[in-house]
């Protein structure tokens, strides 16, 4: 029997998985990884995020800038994966961190996104509060619409990966199984917004 993840406890059997491959187009080409938040790389931040969520482990998958990401950002006790098609989009970054996973003994995977520094320790622990088995599916909700992170049982991995192309990441899987996907709402406690483009840097502190 499975016991439900309780905020704040962490379990070993959900990893947080984080996708930070992405190399800023609209920024000028500036890894969204190393953007400055808070006195230090965003990719630690967002790792900081998963781990006071309950994330006991955390994997980042890198790919825009991979080696000055890995020289700049301290990451201890993290799984780093290199993406070398990280330019094809988010999809084969998601891939290549639930490829990483297996042999694990993770049941779940959290996703979270390192351009979205609104959504904190918080909603990452709501959402794994959700976890019930590895056939959950579960993702946070703005307002009553689905977005990040999201938790996905080992159960969907396969499926999921079959079909993350793109940029779309699992948009097309969880469309599918929307009947299956369980809404945790967590607008009263984070912003989803995306750091983007030049404007969108007004949200870095």
């Amino acid at each position: 029997m499975t016991t439900p993840h309780t905020a704040g406890g962490g379990t070993p059997e959900i990893t947080g998985l984080l996708l930070a491959a992405g190399g800023g187009r609209r920024l000028g080409g500036r890894p969204k990884a190393l953007l400055g938040h808070r006195g230090r790389p965003l990719v630690e931040h967002a790792v900081a995020v998963l781990r006071a969520g309950g994330c006991t482990r955390v994997h980042v998958v890198l790919g825009a800038a991979a080696d000055e990401v890995r020289a700049r950002a301290a990451l201890p006790g993290c799984v780093l994966i290199d993406n070398p098609a990280w330019e094809q989009g988010m999809g084969t970054s998601l891939r290549a961190g639930l490829g990483s996973l297996a042999g694990t003994g993770a049941r779940a995977a959290l996703v979270a996104l390192v351009d979205q520094p609104g959504i904190g320790a918080e909603a990452v622990a709501r959402v794994l509060g959700a976890y019930r088995s590895p056939a959950s599916l579960v993702s946070a909700a703005y307002d009553g619409v689905r977005g990040h992170p999201v938790l996905f049982g080992s159960a969907h991995w396969a499926g999921i990966a079959a079909t993350a192309t793109g940029d779309r990441g699992a948009r097309a899987y969880l469309r599918e199984h929307a009947e299956e996907l369980v809404l945790v709402e967590c607008g009263d406690v984070a912003e989803a917004y995306d750091i983007d483009t030049e404007a969108d840097l007004t949200h870095l502190e």
